[in-house]
């Protein structure tokens, strides 16, 4: 099957990183964490979700282990602010250029500020979204690092 590249991954390739595409059905809706898991088979701590917050104009960018909650007060340490709030969903579009379900930390219309769930540091692979509903790409969380300039910290409940 021809997989459309999108712009996470043409960047990925860009740079000579590797990845494994995991391409999901969701013409039934369920594009939330833990059924993007189940249905690419993988370990729910494996496979992460990409959040979007926000400090007045300032952006952040979240990776976590799709099953678990942002604790906003550690995000909020971690990027220096005082306090943080998800950015509106009628925002996402505009600001990053992606869409729910579909949020890839790699690709965004700028490179914002990126911090990543230090569980992500021990693991060989993880899973997060090429940028599109129905595609995750599978990389070396260092990697995914790297790319976007991630630290690694603790940001769940």
């Amino acid at each position: 099957m021809q997989i459309s590249k999108t712009n996470a991954l043409r960047m990925l390739d860009a740079k000579g990183i590797s990845y494994e595409v995991h391409l999901y059905d969701n013409e039934d809706g369920a594009v939330h964490g833990t059924a993007v898991a189940e249905k690419i088979g993988k370990a729910p701590e494996t496979v992460f979700k990409t959040l979007v917050s926000h400090s007045g104009q300032n952006l952040y960018v979240f990776v976590i282990p799709v099953a678990e909650e942002l604790d906003l007060k550690k995000a909020a340490k971690a990027a220096g602010e005082k306090k943080i709030e998800m950015l509106p969903m009628k925002d996402l579009l505009k600001w990053t250029g992606y869409v729910r379900g579909g949020c890839s930390p790699v690709g965004m219309k700028k490179l914002y500020p990126t911090f990543i769930e230090h569980s992500a540091e021990i693991l060989d692979t993880m899973a997060v979204s090429a940028g599109k509903i129905g595609m995750q790409m599978e990389l070396v969380p260092q990697e995914l690092a790297d790319m976007t300039g991630a630290v690694f910290c603790e940001l769940i409940k």
